[in-house]
């Protein structure tokens, strides 16, 4: 088992195949019905939304900090190898999280993203706002910085200093955001008491 579970795909691929004995053991009825639909892309916005907020937190909690222990020599291999597949997956984990969310409210019928006080959907609407603004920052600050950063687009040394500590202002800004909005995806259920 050791050896099959060395491989990351296949890992997945059992991991998946668990979920469908899932499915059929315990809702073989009722995988036709909407609301198992609409629970399923809820399933799959929160799978992505646990990588993005993930890495997020790997790169705040552990690289960021760590980086300025490791030796010169020793840093290309972050740099160069483990960031840029890193922020692969953070990348695209924020959009695909934004997107399923967004879709699983369209299939809730959720109204979710205006911001009117008192609406039943004002704290999951905050929370969206805050994950749109999140995925905006991944893909228009964070990543074209990281680029410059890593050396992935060509840049002076000044250059990729510079992006380098706008992408970690940036990406300590989606930090900040993720505790408020962590908060309201999951109290989007409990009473208001706004007034």
């Amino acid at each position: 088992m050791g050896k099959f579970l060395e491989n990351l795909h296949r890992a997945l691929l059992l991991g998946l195949f668990l979920m469908l004995v899932l499915v059929v053991a315990l809702h073989r009825g009722a995988v036709a019905e909407p609301a198992w639909a609409a629970y399923f892309l809820m399933y799959v916005h929160v799978f992505f939304g646990i990588l993005w907020i993930g890495l997020l937190y790997y790169f705040n909690f552990v690289q960021i900090p760590t980086m300025p222990k490791i030796p010169a020599e020793l840093k290309p291999a972050v740099s160069k190898h483990i960031a840029p597949a890193a922020l692969f997956w953070f990348r695209w984990a924020a959009l695909l999280t934004v997107l399923f969310g967004l879709v699983t409210a369209a299939v809730k019928d959720d109204i979710a993203l205006t911001l009117e006080v008192r609406a039943p959907y004002t704290v999951i609407g905050i929370g969206m706002w805050l994950a749109i603004i999140m995925c905006l920052n991944v893909w228009f600050v964070i990543w074209p910085n990281q680029k410059k950063a890593l050396g992935i687009v060509a840049a002076d040394d000044a250059t990729k200093a510079k992006a380098g500590r706008i992408a970690m202002i940036a990406s300590r800004t989606n930090t900040v955001l993720s505790i408020p909005m962590l908060y309201c995806m999951v109290m989007q259920g409990a009473p208001l008491n706004i007034g």
